[in-house]
Parts: structure tokens; sequence; C-alpha cells
């Protein structure tokens, strides 16, 4: 993930103990049975356990001062470390299990590989860091609202932080690939959903430098002969879009926005089309990005529907895609356009809107001619949408 202190993934659990031998003469201690009561009584999801297992980990093996200065190189070079890849013997061993654990609870396939990553909790701690401070670990945290995070040292101690302001000494944050999760997730969810009878397209590529239409508007010729006969097709093109800035934990990072466009396909069907938004990091940041929102061609009518949602930590694709298509497949095509924002919203348990995945906004009858600003129906953000024909190469 891109680091940044506002949104995104997982946090705060208890879990087992063990005893485990590192390479390099790294030893650890046997972890306590539990850690400290969870300072947020919501219920703790199985990515949140296998990320806090890792931070308590991570942390008693910085005991080894050469691998603490291994650690140390690595964050400091790199905005993000993979640290998984980067233990030895039984660390590795242990982060590898937690990264499978992990790759399990958010239903993605084995091959994505290891999700698990380490960061500086902010850029203000890397002097202390640099002058070989132990920095404590904590995992991230899932939760917009919560108000302590739990933290571990490497002698086995437990320490609680303010959620809402970084720490005056050096912390290190265990969190998951975001970017990398949620691709693999998005191909996931496309893959159920056709499955399950809701047609999708595969997931709209992020734009270049360029803007990235041809290539996607290759692509969707390919899948469409309308299209093709046509010697193209109509889309919406995002111009410009900003999400609201809220205040959020420090030790969240980087958002990872998604967007699933519905409506009607050519054959009197729903279908959702899910659109990868990676560049959409930072709350209170106008984006310009050029990417192609709604591909017309796929769709019978000149109206759809777009719902924004953040990925955050213990989405499950497969869980998600089965919600989704069990509640779109009831509705049925007679005639006229019908609005699926709140059958999408409505499909999602109760259970997630604690803390993932995030509903974002929704934007209701997204038309083909719409050219200007649209705001979200939820307030949390706005996209300049223009008309854009995507010529057939």
């Amino acid at each position: 993930m891109r680091p940044r202190q506002r949104r995104r993934h997982g946090a705060l659990a208890t879990a087992a103990a063990t005893l485990l031998a590192l390479s390099a003469g790294q030893t650890i201690a046997a972890l306590p049975a539990a850690a400290a009561p969870a300072p947020s009584a919501s219920p703790v999801s199985p990515v949140s356990a296998a990320q806090d297992h890792a931070a308590r980990t991570l942390a008693r093996s910085l005991a080894d001062p050469a691998w603490r200065h291994r650690v140390q190189q690595a964050a400091l070079a790199s905005d993000e470390v993979a640290v998984t890849s980067l233990a030895g013997g039984g660390l590795r061993s242990l982060l590898a299990a937690d990264d499978r654990r992990i790759t399990e609870a958010k239903g993605l396939d084995p091959a994505v590989g290891s999700l698990l990553r380490l960061r500086l909790g902010d850029a203000s701690m890397r002097g202390e860091v640099a002058a070989g401070a132990t920095p404590w670990v904590v995992a991230a945290t899932a939760d917009d609202d919560a108000t302590e995070v739990v933290a571990y040292d490497s002698r086995g101690g437990t320490h609680r932080l303010d959620a809402r302001h970084a720490p005056g000494r050096p912390v290190y944050v265990v969190d998951i690939d975001g970017s990398k999760a949620l691709a693999a997730g998005l191909d996931v969810l496309n893959r159920q959903l056709n499955r399950y009878g809701v047609t999708s397209a595969a997931p709209a590529p992020a734009p270049t430098a360029a803007a990235g239409t041809a290539g996607a508007g290759t692509a969707a010729a390919r899948e469409t002969g309308r299209a093709a006969a046509a010697g193209g097709f109509w889309t919406t093109r995002i111009a410009a879009v900003e999400l609201s800035d809220d205040e959020e934990p420090w030790v969240k990072g980087d958002a990872e926005i998604y967007t699933l466009v519905t409506g009607f396909g050519q054959d009197g069907k729903v279908r959702v089309d899910p659109v990868d938004m990676p560049y959409l990091d930072n709350d209170g940041t106008v984006y310009r990005p050029g990417q192609i929102l709604v591909n017309w061609s796929y769709y019978k009518y000149n109206l759809a529907d777009a719902v924004m949602m953040e990925e955050d930590g213990s989405t499950n694709y497969r869980d998600l895609a089965k919600a989704i298509a069990g509640a779109l497949l009831t509705i049925t095509d007679h005639g006229a356009y019908i609005p699926l924002v709140n059958a999408v919203l409505d499909a999602i348990p109760d259970d997630w809107w604690t803390d993932d995945p995030d509903y974002v906004d929704s934007w209701y009858t997204l038309a083909r001619t719409d050219n200007g600003t649209r705001y979200g129906a939820r307030g949390n953000g706005w996209m300049t949408v223009e008309p854009y024909f995507v010529q057939e190469l």
C-alpha cells in the first residue's frame, strides 16, 4: 500500500502464541497467550486477527539487533516493505502462515502471493529510526472511528496509543498491500458474478499517463460486436474527481477505491462492471484521471448507476459477489430503467458496515449525455464527467 495518514485496513485482535527460531541468529521468546483487550468492542475479522498476530510476532523479533537493523534499512529505503520476503527461517514461516490466512479470509486466489507489508507510522519518525531506536509495532486499523490502537514492543509489552494523533515515538505499522489485494479481489468479483449469472466485464484498467482510454476502448470493442460494427462506442469519462476530507486514524493508509457500475445489459439482465480507481489516494485532493467509468455499448438504456466503495482490508470478494448476485438476480427488466444503487447497498450484510467494505458514495442515473459535475448522493464526493467516444483502431 502507498503510505499516507488516512484511510484503510484492519487491525486489533488476539492470537495464540508459539516459540520460534529465526534465521541469522534471530530468536524470539514465547508470545503471550493473548494480547491486551482490544480497545474496540467490534467483532474481530480473520484478516485483522492475522495482521495483529503478525504485528506481535514482528515486535518480538526486533529484539535481535541484526534483524532490527535490516528492517530499519528496508523501512527507511521504501514506502512499504514486503516483510514476509525480507524475513527468514521461522519468522518467515510464521508470517507466511498469516499471509495465507489473510488470502483465504479475503476469498482471493493463493497465487496472489504475500500481502503483508510494513511501513513507518509517520514520516516524522524517520530520524529516530535512523538513529537506532527500536520501534513498537501496531496493526493497521480498518475502523474509521477507532480512538485507540494497541502497539507491541520487543519485550512482549502492549501499549495503547491515540488513534487520532501519531505518537511521539517511532512505530512500524503492519498492513496489507491494498492495491494488490483490490486488483486481485476485483478479478475474483468479476469471475464470481459471471458464475452466479450476473454479467460483468473484466475490471476497467487504471488510466495511463495518456488517460488510458485507447487500450480500454480496444478491449471493450472486442467484447461487443455492436461496438465494433459502429466503429467505436460512447463512454462516460471521469475528467475530475474529489472525495471529502474527513479525519481518520493516523494508522490507516491510502484509500483503495473502486466503483461498481450497474445497469441493464443488452440482454435485458442486470450487469455489474467493476472499475478500479487506484489513483484516489487522498481525501480532499482533486484528481484528473481521464478514466472511463461507463462503457455504454454494454447497456440497453442510456442510464446507469455507480456505487463507490473502499477496500477496507477484510473484504471477502467471493462473499461480496454472492451477496450482490443474490439481490440483483431478482430484478427484471420491465422496459424502463430502474435505479439499482439501493439494491447493491441492501445486498451488503449489516455487519460489513462497521469496517468494510466502506460505502463511499453513489451516483444515481448517470446518463450517456452527462457533461459536467455530479455530486454523490451521500455528499462524500463529486465527479466531473463528460461523453467520450472511443474510436476503433
